[in-house]
């Protein structure tokens, strides 16, 4: 934690869980002039609020709602829907953090005196470099890549140096009761599974099933409910089968028997941010993670044109997913980060 900036204004943003509530807790005891700041984003957060609150409470920090509902519905869940609709599988998370929490709730605590805002997130800086978190098995610096320099010199990350075991363990000792709070879910704006959310705003647009080679082995449901790689719900016979691809504008669905079909040494990358600003000299060989769970590996990147680049991996990768994030690293360092737009 920033030792110089003791004394200053921080907004945490307080979801009601572990990790916020004991980052409002670190601040508090460092130093810092400390508010407490939840984001209604949607109908699922009532309780999330209730939380924040009783912390709040327990620290005697100052508390406040923000409704963003309209800005997350326009920004994020609509993008999200949009997104399928076009084929990709998209990251709702990484949109979120960009345009809503270092996004909006960013500029309103600025506007409001603070001098940082401050999340629960396992991530660390160091000279406003981004770094992983501690804990190897909860860094959430995947999902960070699109952050600027200007955010990063408002950020801060008090549980970054922590395990998930000894947040819960300060949690305790803090006297805060959301020491065994459940770990949230994936997709906030989600209660069930993402197929019925799916369904209840894209609807079903059957067409073809085909092989390889063109052959004719079935119908599907619309191309929305389906993502490279899955091998589950596709409701053919004879298999297992696993989706290869979508053909958005012949509505097809492309499916494959042999899963090494799905291993593949390039993809091309869009939108590209590099943290420090500036691109870095390439081509260049780095560690990148195609999806949260996947272990970083090794690839070489190339620039092709603008923000598009070319990514050949040492080794063939498992179903690289258009709509994912590509998330580059040195070491410990998070260089930067885009969205794969096409997998070879």
């Amino acid at each position: 934690m920033r030792k110089e900036k003791r004394n200053k204004k921080v907004a945490v943003a307080m979801s009601g869980g572990v990790d916020s509530s004991v980052a409002a807790a670190l601040l508090k005891r460092a130093g810092f002039d400390v508010v407490g700041a939840h984001m209604k984003l949607n109908d699922f957060s009532s309780e999330g609020e209730k939380r924040a609150r009783k912390v709040a409470k327990i620290l005697k920090i100052p508390f406040y709602a923000m409704r963003f509902e309209k800005e997350f519905k326009k920004r994020v869940v609509d993008c999200f829907l949009k997104e399928y609709k076009a084929g990709p599988t998209p990251n709702p998370c990484v949109v979120c953090n960009k345009e809503i929490k270092f996004g909006l709730l960013l500029e309103k605590a600025l506007s409001l005196g603070a001098d940082f805002i401050a999340t629960g997130h396992y991530a660390r800086m160091a000279d406003r470099r981004l770094l992983k978190g501690k804990d190897k098995e909860k860094d959430q610096s995947y999902f960070l890549w699109q952050l600027s320099q200007n955010q990063l010199s408002r950020i801060l990350f008090p549980v970054g140096n922590y395990t998930k075991e000894e947040v819960r363990k300060l949690a305790k000792k803090f006297g805060l009761p959301v020491f065994d709070a459940p770990e949230s879910q994936e997709i906030c704006f989600i209660s069930g599974s993402i197929e019925d959310f799916l369904k209840k705003y894209l609807k079903e647009k059957p067409g073809s099933v085909l092989d390889k080679q063109g052959k004719i082995l079935g119908r599907h449901r619309g191309l929305w409910f389906y993502t490279i790689g899955q091998r589950k719900g596709i409701g053919l016979s004879g298999g297992p089968y696993f989706v290869l691809d979508k053909n958005i504008k012949q509505n097809v669905l492309i499916v494959t028997k042999n899963e090494k079909d799905l291993l593949k040494k390039e993809l091309v990358v869009k939108n590209v941010n590099w943290i420090s600003g500036k691109p870095l000299k390439l081509p260049m060989k780095i560690k990148t993670k195609i999806r949260y769970r996947h272990k970083a590996v090794s690839a070489r990147i190339y620039n092709i044109q603008n923000t598009r680049y070319k990514m050949l991996f040492d080794k063939s990768q498992r179903a690289i997913t258009p709509g994912q994030s590509a998330v580059f690293y040195s070491g410990q360092e998070l260089l930067g980060g885009g969205i794969i737009c096409y997998n070879k």
